[in-house]
């Protein structure tokens, strides 16, 4: 976000309104919000462009990753201001949140900040496991949704059906009457229009988002809180700037916060201290300017405050009170994060220390709540806890792209002992695939314990809905692509937690492991070709102990693949320059962490993914083999 350095304050509008956009991954609210700003007059269309780098036009998806990944990982906070046809003007506050399980962290928090919930839903796919997962976190905030009704351009889109799925969704989540009364608005975000009825909807793609601004003001609650009562602010995310530290942001519940004012903290435990707030920043469009003070219903930015952290309650310095404290979802997965000591560590990173590893984990464990970091007891291990694969997913890919260098082990579900019983988690599961792949799909669910709950055809898709573990998942995606030539498309979020289910089972395949270290050749390459699938293509430099390929065995076998030809003739030197080779399965980060199993690592380097054993030594893991069956 950009910052603006005028000690104006931000011009007042008649009314305020606090509004959270949500959905599943992929369903348009990000694009939702950039057309609302753009449309609010806050920017030009030619600066939505410049704004997002040209990249997608998604002005909220500011992050590297988030554009790469097309999702959001990061909630933003933006405001416009809505002028009604009579003149009134409307102060929105827009909270724009993930729409991913596994950055539940992020929902939960920004969701105190609303009083009102846009529930946008493609009008084809309907609400989908993350739309469910985020809901029912807002129905437990007491928010009620506005339902849009998202890609109604769409020549399949459903409206209707969509409707009633969205109404069943919510008397599951146990939604009360008057949440399941909700306003539908149905929109294209993409062509900026919006409508209050399914016959209005334009043949031009024409129109403005009036509809959903009107919606917004009809039927959010107006921002309440005493302006004149002691201050209680909660802080609910985290920002950094090299330039004033760290900057707590969030909504004042009651009284006024001050440039200069001394306020006391109260941390999440109820320890107190005092402290100077230096300088409050208001929201205005997608920057923050510096203002004289912020009132009880607004969100805001404080500077100044020394070590503040997330849950935080800033308050009356003569008359403190905490506001009740963020609950966070606890971790479903947690992984081994380790030193990379491979024969090519170091090579390419820039931080391959166990402290500097440490220290990483520390800062990201300081905003990012849904983590946890510990020491393993193994020297120079961390067992790092998350939300799910693509929760430790991305924070690996950003370590790997500020230079670190580390090794991680298999991901492993986090059990629970509840009664002296242990409990695992279990996902909600939904399998879109063709017709011809539904048998492929079930056989496959259900060898991993998953159990079919619905089934229907849409359109040339079967939609298919399972309660599976989350043990799993792990490895799921892969296959399924492979089962259904890649025509497959799932999504799950976290249910609950029930008794532990029986065996899950693991690859099946065995592997290819190098002998030795040097470059691939072209003709041990071809030479293993009827013994699996290969990782590597020919001068990938390999070491010793490193995964190299899947054999079509159920056992790991030890290949050469550095070993050349020897040369007769010129002749035979230049037909190995013709030989055919297959392709070689590329294996990303996400790909190799499902892959892996428990004596295998995941090398990662800012330009390498490698997959390796445990024990590079052949011999060492004999030795190892021998004495886990003695």
């Amino acid at each position: 976000m950009t910052e603006s350095h005028s000690s104006a304050g931000v011009a007042q509008a008649t009314q305020l309104r606090n509004v959270a956009i949500i959905a599943h991954v992929d369903h348009g609210k990000t694009t939702l919000v950039d057309q609302l700003l753009y449309q609010s007059g806050m920017f030009r269309s030619e600066s939505l462009d410049k704004l997002a780098g040209g990249q997608h036009g998604l002005i909220m998806d500011s992050n590297d990753l988030e554009r790469e990944r097309g999702i959001t990982i990061l909630s933003k906070n933006c405001a416009v201001t809505y002028t009604r046809e009579d003149g009134e003007q409307v102060r929105i506050n827009i909270i724009d949140t993930p729409g991913h399980a596994d950055f539940g962290g992020e929902v939960e928090r920004v969701l105190r900040m609303a009083d009102g919930c846009l529930l946008v839903v493609d009008a084809f796919e309907g609400p989908m496991p993350q739309t469910r997962f985020v809901l029912s976190k807002a129905i437990e905030a007491g928010l009620e949704p506005v339902l849009v009704i998202n890609k109604c351009d769409r020549p399949d889109g459903e409206p209707q059906r969509v409707i009633n799925e969205v109404f069943d969704l919510l008397v599951d989540l146990g939604a009360d009457d008057h949440a399941l009364d909700f306003p539908v608005v149905f929109a294209s975000a993409r062509d900026g229009w919006s409508v209050d009825d399914v016959e209005q909807i334009p043949t031009d793609a024409k129109g403005d988002l009036r509809s959903v601004f009107e919606a917004i003001v009809k039927h959010v609650p107006l921002a309440t809180g005493d302006p004149d009562g002691p201050l209680q602010m909660l802080v609910t995310t985290l920002d950094y700037s090299e330039y004033v530290g760290r900057i707590g942001i969030g909504r004042v519940f009651n009284g006024t916060v001050k440039t200069g004012q001394q306020v006391a903290v109260i941390a999440r435990d109820g320890k107190m201290r005092n402290a100077k707030v230096a300088q409050v920043r208001a929201f205005e469009g997608l920057s923050r300017k510096d203002v004289a003070a912020v009132h009880a219903g607004d969100l805001c930015a404080l500077i100044g405050i020394e070590n503040i952290d997330i849950g935080d309650t800033i308050a009356d310095k003569d008359n403190p009170e905490a506001l009740p404290p963020v609950t966070i979802d606890e971790p479903t997965l947690s992984m081994v994060f380790r030193v990379n000591d491979s024969p090519l560590a170091g090579q390419e990173g820039k931080y391959v220390t166990s402290r500097q590893i440490r220290d990483r984990l520390m800062r990201e464990a300081e905003t990012n709540v849904a983590l946890r970091v510990e020491p393993s007891g193994a020297g120079d291990e961390f067992v790092v806890s998350g939300r799910g694969m693509l929760h430790l997913g991305v924070l690996l890919e950003t370590m790997r792209r500020e230079g670190f260098e580390l090794a991680v082990g298999k991901p492993k579900v986090v059990i629970r002992e509840v009664e002296g019983k242990q409990y695992e988690p279990l996902e909600r599961l939904v399998v879109e695939a063709p017709a011809g792949a539904v048998g492929s799909v079930m056989e496959l669910v259900g060898a991993r314990r998953g159990e079919l709950k619905q089934m229907e055809p849409r359109g040339e898709m079967t939609h298919m809905v399972f309660e599976i573990p989350a043990r799993g998942l792990i490895g799921l995606r892969s296959r399924m692509l492979t089962a259904t030539q890649g025509e497959a498309i799932m999504h799950h979020a976290f249910e609950r937690y029930v008794p532990m289910q029986g065996d899950v089972p693991g690859r099946g395949q065995g592997v290819l492991i190098s002998i030795d270290g040097g470059p691939a050749t072209a003709f041990s390459i071809e030479a293993m070709g009827d013994r699996g699938v290969m990782f590597i293509e020919p001068g990938t430099k390999v070491y010793a102990g490193q995964v190299i390929g899947e054999h079509n065995r159920e056992n790991d076998l030890t290949v050469n693949i550095t070993r050349a030809k020897a040369l007769t003739n010129m002749r035979e030197a230049n037909k190995e320059a013709f030989t055919k080779i297959k392709g070689a399965r590329k294996m990303g980060l996400e790909q190799a962490l499902e892959y892996i199993e428990d004596d295998e690592l995941v090398e990662i380097t800012p330009e390498s993914v490698r997959m390796r054993k445990r024990m590079l030594s052949e011999s060492d893991r004999k030795k190892a083999a021998r004495q886990a069956k003695g």
